[in-house]
């Protein structure tokens, strides 16, 4: 009896480990940057607010915030898999490199933006 339960509480913890692992592997990990990957989204950053297309963008709307993410699953080759995610108060503007050596960032898009019916997140006074 005593070794039955044992067994059946070892099989049951190989398969939770197996479980959270997979996930990991399969579904958190790709959208997870290392360390260097976090140094390419800061600098990519630096080259998106120094583009054409974002100054174009100032003057029309309001810049809000400012994010990076990165999707593995995407497919694709370095750097195509990097973004940057401007948000404005009308939309949110998606940034990624124009060429593999991402010399310039380039506005490939816009999604729906929380900032069209939301106020900001943070608690300041805006001035």
């Amino acid at each position: 009896m005593k070794i039955k339960f044992l067994l059946f509480i070892a099989i049951i913890s190989v398969g939770i480990n197996i479980y959270f692992l997979g996930k990991w592997l399969l579904f958190e990990r790709p959208y997870e940057p290392s360390k260097e990957e976090k140094i390419i989204l800061s600098e990519m950053v630096q080259k998106t607010v120094e583009s054409k297309d974002y100054k174009v963008l100032t003057e029309k709307e309001k810049v809000i915030a400012i994010d990076t993410s990165i999707d593995k699953n995407k497919g694709g080759v370095f750097p195509y898999y990097f973004e940057v995610s401007v948000r404005t108060n009308k939309q949110t503007h998606l940034f990624s490199c124009n060429d593999t050596s991402c010399s310039k960032m380039e506005n490939g898009g816009s999604t729906y933006s929380i900032y069209e019916d939301e106020k900001t997140r943070i608690p300041f006074k805006e001035r």
